[in-house]
Formats: C-alpha cells, structure tokens, sequence
C-alpha cells in the first residue's frame, strides 16, 4: 500500500513539472534585428526565425543576469520561447555581447 501511495505521488509530481515546463522550443543564434516588438535570429544552419517581445519576455546577459540590457545585433543567444497559433513569442533571452565574446577569445 505504501508502495503505491509513493508510487502516485511521484507520478503527480513528475506529470506536474513536465506539464509546466510547457510546449516551448530553443533557438540558438546571432542576433541580426531587434526592436521593441520582435527579434531576428540567424541559426547556426542559416535560417532566420523571427521572434515577437512583450512586457513578459525577460534578458539575462551572460555576467550580469539581474541587468536591464537588452542584446544588441551580432550578440549570441539562446531563446526560449512558445508558440501559440504559429507564431513564436521570446519568454526569456539569454545572450553574451559580441564585443565581450571577442575579448575572451583574444585572450
């Protein structure tokens, strides 16, 4: 009987966070456009996915993750986002500034 009740509980838990973890994807990148609305990334294969902003999508530079920056064009960066009838919004950018990548690889 214990076995069982351990065995719903973790079933309910696990079911809970793969439900919440929702129906989003990841585009990795480089940034080529960015505006108050929308974001343009360039895949490392050479398509370009488009992205829409709003209030709710948060930044977190690389280094700094309680910054107010945005990514700028030619800043890396790994997008999380969702989909809802085929368009793809950005809940959370994550990206490292171009000029900060360069001076580490020169070093």
């Amino acid at each position: 009987m214990i076995h069982r009740s351990l065995f719903a509980i973790i079933f309910a838990l696990t079911s809970t966070l793969a439900f919440a973890h929702g129906e989003g994807q990841h585009v990795l990148g480089t940034v080529t456009t960015i505006d108050q609305t929308r974001l343009e990334i360039k895949t490392q294969k050479g398509a370009i996915v488009e992205l829409q902003l709003n209030k709710q999508t948060r930044f977190k530079e690389k280094g700094n993750p309680k910054g107010t920056n945005r990514p700028a064009v030619g800043d890396r960066v790994v997008v999380e986002t969702v989909e809802d009838n085929k368009v793809l919004t950005a809940t959370e950018v994550h990206f490292a500034t171009a000029k900060k990548v360069l001076q580490k690889n020169a070093q």
